[in-house]
């Protein structure tokens, strides 16, 4: 046999070999997994390169495990598997500027004391394009409403209205129908309603209630004071049946915060007279007394809209009588029986009062709506909803 002739056997002889050592490792890999290990892939994205191609699972288990500050996205189904992490921030505070301080009055801008997270508070109008809510009092708003935001509202936006004072005593404005967003008065059918006071639950044991020293039996504080109210027409009949002991501007003997205080608690009853009738209309009037320990005799809305708010058994209301002299009647006998008079008083083995704080509760709980609250809504008919009903 020649050189060349053997040559070309051990190739034949070489390639036959090779062919049976792939055919061996093809059934080995086939009928006999190896278990490989790879890199850890965290170990990987903890030095920081995040730009390959890599397995979808590893991917999603590690944002797992840093869900608060990455966001998981799902692979797409087809298409080359690449995922990035998404940075995203946390969700801003709700912003709510106060536009119009009421009365010109200024409160902390503060709402820790209602734990109330992720609302501020602000009055600077500069902010007007980030504020998702602008707070405007009624009583300081201009008659041709020129002092309101002249700037296009931002879409996110809402305009609370907040007021106080009762219908008899705010002007309607024109133009106040679709142009505000919320409302924050007295009212309990307001979107934000923030009472003049309410009672809440005990959550302690009580003392048994002692009742203060009395040597009055029925006072009334009055600054405000019109021939024409209701509530002065009932006082000039009822005065001509029973003593009553009178403070405020309106007879001359003003009463600074101290003195109010101590004079309420010597009275056995209170005239909680309002200065108009309009329902949930219920001042400080009653639940200051209520509070020092005097029964409040009560003029305003009905005996029905007062139950809404107070215990029936806590107060006496003028309409529960035929005449001034009637009423004048009750309360002497109950002057003369004790144990009458102190049932009254049974509501305070369940109950505390608590006042609202003017402004600074209604913006704060505003902001809090407005983080709750994120759909649009609106006030159409405020004209209608207020003064004329």
């Amino acid at each position: 046999m020649s050189l060349s002739s053997c040559q070309m056997t051990r190739q034949r002889q070489f390639a036959s070999g090779c062919f049976l050592l792939v055919c061996f490792l093809v059934i080995l890999f086939t009928y006999y997994k190896p278990e490989i290990e790879f890199p850890d892939f965290r170990d990987y994205l903890r030095r920081g390169n995040h730009s390959c191609e890599c397995p979808v699972e590893a991917h999603i288990q590690d944002s797992n495990l840093n869900r608060s500050s990455e966001q998981q996205v799902e692979a797409p189904t087809d298409g080359p598997q690449h995922i990035q992490d998404v940075e995203v921030d946390a969700e801003p505070d709700t912003l709510l500027l106060i536009w119009t301080w009421p009365f010109g009055s200024k409160f902390d801008l503060n709402c820790d004391m209602f734990n109330y997270k992720g609302c501020r508070l602000t009055d600077d109008k500069s902010l007007y394009q980030q504020a998702h809510g602008v707070f405007i009092h009624h009583r300081d708003i201009h008659g041709n409403l020129g002092n309101l935001p002249s700037e296009p509202r931002p879409w996110f936006q809402k305009w609370v209205w907040m007021n106080m004072e009762s219908p008899t005593h705010c002007s309607k404005l024109p133009g106040l129908d679709n142009l505000f967003n919320l409302t924050s008065c007295y009212r309990s059918d307001s979107h934000i309603p923030v009472p003049y006071g309410h009672l809440v639950p005990q959550t302690s044991e009580v003392e048994s209630f002692q009742l203060p020293t009395k040597d009055k039996l029925v006072c009334w504080i009055v600054s405000n004071w019109h021939d024409g109210h209701k509530r002065v027409q009932y006082y000039n009949e009822l005065k001509k049946h029973i003593q009553l002991e009178t403070y405020g501007r309106a007879f001359g003997k003003n009463v600074d915060d101290q003195n109010y205080a101590k004079i309420l608690s010597s009275c056995k009853f209170y005239l909680s007279f309002e200065n108009s009738q309009h329902t949930d209309y219920i001042t400080e009037k009653v639940f200051n007394p209520m509070k020092l320990g005097t029964v409040p005799v009560v003029l305003g809305t009905s005996r029905e809209n007062y139950e809404d708010h107070i215990p029936g058994d806590s107060f006496i209301h003028v309409d529960d009588f035929s005449t001034p002299k009637e009423l004048a009647e009750r309360l002497l006998h109950l002057d003369q029986n004790m144990t009458e008079y102190m049932r009254f008083f049974d509501w305070k083995n369940r109950y505390k009062v608590e006042g609202s704080q003017f402004g600074r509760e209604h913006a704060c709980k505003a902001c809090r709506y407005l983080e709750k609250n994120k759909g649009y809504q609106a006030s159409h008919s405020l004209t209608k909803w207020f003064w004329d009903q």
